[in-house]
């Protein structure tokens, strides 16, 4: 009996042993079945640290918070507790049945996934009637306005969006992002370049809110009737105060995500009039002015001269286009060179627009270059205008005489024109006596490429040999592989953290694992042994001085806490030059 009760005893013992060494790592949602306008907590809890974490791709969600990383680690009664959590938050992009799909995570070398979970998506809820509910203040206090220049335009009449994200006094937005960007079909758009966001105060609703511009967009419309403008949406992390307060008695506040939207807007396009339309108008609106110049008037034949369409002025430049010159059939003509000085603001397009003609008379002569007319829709007046250049009459002095007679025909440009008689020194620039020289001929067989090509076979094989018991060596030696791979990951996490500035939980996650795949590689440590006392102790013993192991273990401090705080992208900046700094110098100091 004695026997089979210390077996019993000895079994037991040995089951609770492998259960607290399984390995678990598995999905929890904070509902399974929420509405569409609700948002969902999803957490990917592990008991044992592990490294290169890959969530899914939430397919049917849109992630509006996290990863934020959470982690426990305890001894109770001489028994160690670990646990370390990766939650999001996600928005519901439609109603159904959706699976969170498998995450992986690779611990001791092995690949864990968690299981698929399944949850339902209804029909939007009705918020709770709480006005002390964070998510109900947020809603109040947060709105995103597109303020529209004009709602009524005529075809091709610049408008303007501007979109200003109103947020209360009391109520603040730690970060930001664009999950939804306005699309613009049947407009021309250009968005104008906003250099640094400034804090205003203005009125919402006739109440004092404060205010940024997020977004100004020129457009042109290029259809008439009604056109739609999709909205611009946000996911916002909203500081809403609570009923809490400190010591001091000041009001503390909590984080909730909140996506907010401008909303579509509908434009009514109004077509340009067809009474006055004139016959040579090609679509130009706004106010402008029309010129033709030339370079020269008196010139001889075969010399060349150019002659600019230009047009100025404030009004849709970019889409019209100029009219064409009509010159006489013995002035020889290039295509135009088209260029653009055109600056876009709010008040739509400025500047000019040209094409530079380069014209080469062959024969003697007075030439005329008949006027030119240019029409455009005026928009102060709503009235048709057409500006003429004016006749120009160029004066050819000397050259050979034009005895066809065809001074008086005239073709508009781009139609074929009279060929162009070439002069006895047209091609004098080609040498007619090149002077070549003989060059002696080569072989390949027993020249130097043939001995080459021979030899480098033998001798590469003793290099393969040698490289390949290098590589034999290098594979074996499982210690010095993890090193170089936790020092690969360091390298790669610092650069993925470089790339992640101004998002908040993604640089903090990358910077941490950065600097915990770093130590791994120098200290030759685990992930589980990576605490504070440990890192220091081992640094010491490396010959690191103090000061740069405070700075370490405050940077990996700032990784823990940042992502519950504000933080600024100039202080992000700051905690990824001191852990470059830090790092350099700890490299530098080890024995």
């Amino acid at each position: 009996m004695k026997l089979i009760k210390h077996i019993s005893i000895l079994l037991l013992f040995l089951s609770t042993v492998m259960a607290s060494a399984q390995v678990k790592f598995e999905t929890k949602v904070s509902k399974s079945k929420l509405g569409v306008n609700e948002r969902l907590r999803v957490d990917f809890e592990m008991n044992q640290n592990g490294d290169n974490f890959n969530p899914p791709d939430f397919e049917n969600f849109t992630v509006i918070g996290g990863p934020n990383t959470s982690v426990s680690n305890s001894w109770v009664n001489g028994v160690r507790s670990f646990a370390k959590t990766y939650s999001y938050f996600l928005a519901p992009k439609r109603i159904g049945k959706f699976n969170i799909k498998q995450a992986t995570i690779e611990i001791d070398g092995e690949i864990y996934k968690t299981q698929v979970v399944t949850v339902e998506v209804t029909s939007a809820v009705e918020r709770p009637n709480d006005p002390d509910n964070a998510i109900n203040v947020a809603d109040d206090n947060i709105h995103l306005v597109a303020e529209i220049s004009k709602a009524n335009p005529y075809l091709n009449e610049a408008i303007t969006v501007v979109y200003k994200l109103y947020v209360s006094v009391n109520t603040g937005v730690s970060n930001w992002r664009e999950i939804e960007s306005p699309k613009y079909n049947d407009f021309w758009s250009q968005n104008i370049d906003i250099k640094g966001m400034k804090i205003e105060n203005g009125k919402y609703n006739g109440e004092d809110y404060r205010y940024v511009v997020l977004r100004k967009t020129v457009l042109y419309p290029q259809k008439t009737g009604k056109l739609e403008i999709e909205p611009l949406s946000l996911d916002l992390t909203v500081e809403v105060p609570t009923n809490r307060r400190d010591i001091f008695g000041g009001r503390l506040m909590t984080q909730v995500q909140k996506t907010v939207s401008a909303g579509s807007k509908t434009i009514n396009v109004k077509p340009l009039p067809e009474e006055g339309k004139p016959e040579n108008f090609t679509g130009a609106v706004g106010d402008f002015s029309f010129k033709i110049t030339t370079s020269k008037t008196d010139l001889n034949a075969t010399e060349s001269f150019q002659a600019r369409v230009e047009v100025t002025g404030n009004g849709n430049l970019k889409l019209f286009q100029l009219p064409k010159i009509t010159l006489p059939s013995s002035l020889e003509v290039y295509e135009p060179e088209h260029s653009e000085n055109v600056r876009t603001d709010l008040n739509g397009m400025q500047g000019g627009i040209a094409d530079s003609y380069t014209i080469v008379p062959q024969f003697k002569g007075k030439y005329p270059i008949p006027s030119v007319s240019f029409s455009y829709f005026d928009l102060k007046t709503e009235t048709y205008k057409t500006m003429s250049s004016g006749e120009i009459v160029i004066d050819v002095l000397e050259g050979p005489t034009n005895t066809t007679n065809s001074d008086n025909n005239f073709a508009a440009v781009g139609n074929d024109k009279q060929r162009v008689t070439m002069n006895a020194d047209q091609f004098i620039f080609v040498k007619s006596d090149p002077n070549f020289t003989s060059i002696k001929p080569t072989y390949f067989f027993k020249s130097t490429w043939f001995w080459t090509s021979l030899l480098a076979p033998l001798l590469a094989i003793p290099l393969a040999m040698v490289f390949r018991k290098k590589k034999a060596e290098r594979d074996a030696d499982v210690f010095g592989n993890k090193i170089r791979k936790a020092d690969k990951l360091a390298k790669k996490y610092l650069s993925d953290a470089k790339k992640a500035l101004g998002q908040k939980e993604a640089f903090y996650v990358a910077l941490e694992k950065a600097l915990h795949n770093y130590l791994k590689a120098k200290l030759h440590i685990e992930t589980s042994d990576l605490s504070k006392d440990k890192i220091k102790s081992l640094l010491i013993e490396k010959g690191v001085n103090e000061s740069n192991i405070l700075d370490f273990n405050s940077i990996l401090k700032n990784c823990e806490l940042a992502r519950y705080t504000p933080i600024t992208n100039v202080e992000m900046q700051n905690d990824y030059d001191r852990a470059a700094k830090t790092i350099t110098l700890i490299d530098k100091q080890m024995n």
